[in-house]
């Protein structure tokens, strides 16, 4: 079968490796669609983030969704043929985090595509996969692109969890990537009065504005755009910060209201952080890393139509051009969520 495979910056192939087959208890999983993340962004453009370094060849990806291929011994509740919306979130179920119900903390978190541990944990960016049954959720009734937005729909609903309620909130959103664009139809589906949005490209802020934004300020253009909502010591309830980048978060707090929370989604590396003003306005930090039960709910919301998601995918691109979609994933003028076409 054809994987997709990162050795280093830009060091993308696709190669053979074998194919498996499932054991008892699992499934084969015959991937449809695979949606590039920032991660995966990372690993191809930097040979990975932070401290975190390819240390090995390693197949990327872990948006993924297809059909079932066969199932292991022992396997019920899936069939053969559906489709499925693959979650990357394998906690160890053992460990002193997954026993707090924290399982996005695991010890032993075996996430697809991350070089965090070593050996790395392989990705999902191959034309079968085997899989737990336990993270397939049923999606018969939704497109293969939109099955693979479960991923970061799950990581968006994790943070809004962390928020806490949104009903009447008003909400400012940084960064407007697919998490970004996400995190502001999440926030129009639970209720928020008021939804801004920044960023740094026209494209990317219309895609927020006809999302559900009720107002997008290109802080490339106009850097003091904020202003309006700094009266009174700030408007906002709520901050989804989802650039990763200090200056955004530094020219938002003065937009915060005392007593305001602020999620930190984006993960571009350290940050220095405006302390004295966010101490003097009580402003609280939450951080926010992955997700695990909220997958289901994030399928479940598609297939009910509370979300969707198919604006948010703007290019899909065959497996034997797949270097594309990673070309056009990094291009914030022209796309949100690149995906890869597998079967």
């Amino acid at each position: 079968m054809k994987s997709i495979v990162a050795h280093g910056a830009h060091d993308l192939r696709i190669e053979e490796r074998e194919m498996p087959s499932p054991g008892a208890g699992e499934v084969l999983v015959r991937i449809e669609t695979g949606g590039v993340c920032g991660s995966d962004l990372h690993y191809y453009h930097n040979g990975g983030f932070g401290t975190v370094r390819l240390r090995e060849p390693m197949i990327l990806g872990h948006e993924v969704s297809g059909r079932i291929a066969a199932l292991g011994a022992g396997v019920t509740g899936l069939s053969e043929g559906q489709r499925v919306a693959v979650s990357p979130s394998r906690p160890c179920r053992a460990c002193r985090f997954c026993h707090a119900g924290a399982p996005n903390q695991c010890l032993n978190m075996r996430f697809y595509g991350s070089a965090m541990p070593f050996p790395h944990i392989q990705g999902a960016f191959r034309e079968f996969l085997v899989a737990d049954p336990a993270q397939c959720a049923p999606a018969d009734d939704l497109s293969a692109g939109e099955a693979a937005m479960a991923e970061p729909l799950a990581v968006v609903l994790h943070a809004a969890a962390r928020a806490g309620n949104l009903l009447g909130k008003r909400v400012l959103v940084t960064g407007c990537g697919p998490i970004g664009i996400l995190a502001v139809l999440v926030a129009r589906t639970a209720g928020a009065a008021e939804i801004v949005a920044t960023d740094l490209t026209a494209f990317t802020l219309d895609m927020a504005a006809r999302v559900g934004a009720d107002h997008t300020v290109n802080v490339a253009e106009t850097p003091d755009g904020l202003t309006p909502w700094t009266t009174d010591k700030g408007r906002f309830d709520v901050l989804f910060e989802c650039s990763g980048a200090a200056p955004a978060l530094a020219a938002a707090v003065p937009a915060m209201r005392p007593g305001g929370v602020v999620l930190q989604l984006g993960l571009g590396g350290d940050m220095t952080l405006p302390v004295q003003a966010m101490t003097a306005k009580e402003l609280e930090l939450r951080g926010s890393f992955r997700f695990h039960e909220e997958f289901f709910t994030a399928v479940e919301m598609m297939r009910r139509g509370r979300i969707d998601v198919k604006p948010l995918i703007t290019q899909t691109v065959p497996l034997d051009e797949a270097e594309d979609a990673f070309r056009l994933a990094s291009d914030r003028t022209r796309a949100i969520k690149a995906q890869i076409r597998f079967s």
